[in-house]
This record gives structure tokens, sequence and C-alpha cells, in this order.
């Protein structure tokens, strides 16, 4: 590994794994929605912050990461939690290979969407990153998942601007799902929400701003409101992890 890999991997462990309090609120915030004995599938695991959170609340997780950096050192990290399994490929609209456009000071915002990234690269939270490097990457589908290892109860998607076509590989709903949305490219999050009015009318919406693992609103709402209210956010605040369900949790 390079001195600037190793770096951008210290960054992430800083950041998503070495604040306790925040590992802390993440696993309450996860007993809330995620039944012991139930299926998470975790797509864009990251450092595996997520996928222990889920494991922790009582799911089986499939942890899916298609960059080398992360999904080695997960391979080791994780190896021995019997609650969690690796996948080490991306997912797509369908199966396949594609480029996986890498920063290697900044790994986790590496991305397969160029547009993605000529829609954030300008914006502020973005200065300095730079896409530097490609990898060919195996794609999945979730359908493709889904065959082999069961329909999840939760699946979380956060993956840097292909969230809408992860979910265009997606042929059924599912009770729950969370994706990220950036205002600064936010019609990737409102492809997303079409594709599951697609799959069925019942989902209702909320979200989370940033890491702070606490519902934005008292009550969940419809599609057409949350469409509204992602439509609305300045292009400069934070993002947001957008969850659907059906039905909303109690």
């Amino acid at each position: 590994m390079s001195t600037t890999a190793w770096r951008g991997l210290a960054r992430s462990l800083l950041i998503y794994r070495a604040q306790p309090w925040r590992t802390l609120a993440l696993r309450r915030f996860y007993r809330r929605l995620i039944r012991p004995g139930s299926l998470a599938f975790d797509i864009g695991a990251h450092v595996g912050n997520r996928s222990q959170a889920m494991a922790r609340a009582g799911a089986t997780v499939l942890a899916v990461e298609p960059q080398p950096l992360f999904a080695d050192w997960l391979a080791r990290r994780l190896g021995g939690n019997q609650r969690i399994t690796l996948v080490r490929d991306a997912v797509g609209a369908a199966c396949g290979h594609a480029q996986l456009r890498v920063s290697t000071r900044h790994p986790t915002v590496s991305t397969l969407s160029a547009d993605w990234i000529d829609r954030v690269a300008p914006t502020a939270g973005f200065d300095g990153v730079r896409w530097d490097r490609a990898v060919e990457v195996r794609v999945t589908t979730l359908d493709a998942l889904i065959a082999r290892h069961g329909r999840p109860a939760f699946c979380k998607i956060d993956v840097e601007g292909f969230e809408a076509a992860i979910l265009a590989g997606l042929s059924q709903p599912l009770p729950c799902i969370a994706f990220e949305c950036l205002p600064a490219a936010r019609d990737t999050a409102l492809a997303c929400i079409d594709r599951l009015s697609e799959l069925a009318d019942d989902y209702r919406y909320n979200w989370v701003v940033g890491e702070r693992h606490r519902w934005a609103n008292a009550e969940w709402i419809s599609a057409t409101a949350c469409r509204a209210a992602l439509r609305a956010l300045p292009a400069d605040s934070r993002g947001l992890d957008v969850y659907a369900c059906r039905p909303a949790p109690a």
C-alpha cells in the first residue's frame, strides 16, 4: 500500500471508527430499525462501521465493498465475525464490469459515477479532492444478491452518486431502504424516490442529517412531500441519509 493510500484509509478510520460516541449512537439507531435475526445489506460498506452496527443490532449482514483498499481491510477486520459476509463487488443496474474512479487521498468518495464527480467537484467540501486513478471492478445487482443470499429487511446504499443505478437493478420492493442524498447532486436521490415509487406506492420517508443518527422529522412523509423537501434544500447544505420504509417504523 502506498503512503498516500495508507493515509486515505487512516482518514476514513478516523472519521468513522475513532469517535465512540457516534458508534454508540449508530448502534442505538439501528436497534430501533432492525429486528434480531433479519438480513441486512450494507452496499458500500467502506470501513465496516455500519455493517458492525447492523450485526450488533442482531442482523445477519452482507457487506458489499468493491474498492480493494477497503475490501482487504474488511477481510482482515471482519473475518472472524460470523454475522457478516463480505462481497467484493460493486452493485449496479446490470451485471458486468465497470471502472471505479478512486480518490487515493479521499477514498471515501470513490465512485462509479463520472456524472456525480462533475456535479460535486466544484462544490464546498470537495476542495482538493482528485479522482486520480481507476480500478476495474465486477458489478452485480441487488436482484442477483437477493437470489443468492435472500431478501433483506433493510438495505443501506451509500455509493457516491450511483444509488439510482443500483435501484434500477432491483425488481421488488424491500421493507426498508436507505440511500444517500447530497444536495449538490440531489437529482440522484429524486431518481431513487421515483424508482421506489414504481416498485411500491406505500413507501414513507424520513431522513438523518450527516452522522447525527436521529430522525429529522417527527412524522414520516409521502414520496411527494419528500421530493419537495429535497428540492428545497440549499445546495450547500449537509448530506442526508434518506430512509424509505413500508410501513414506517414506530
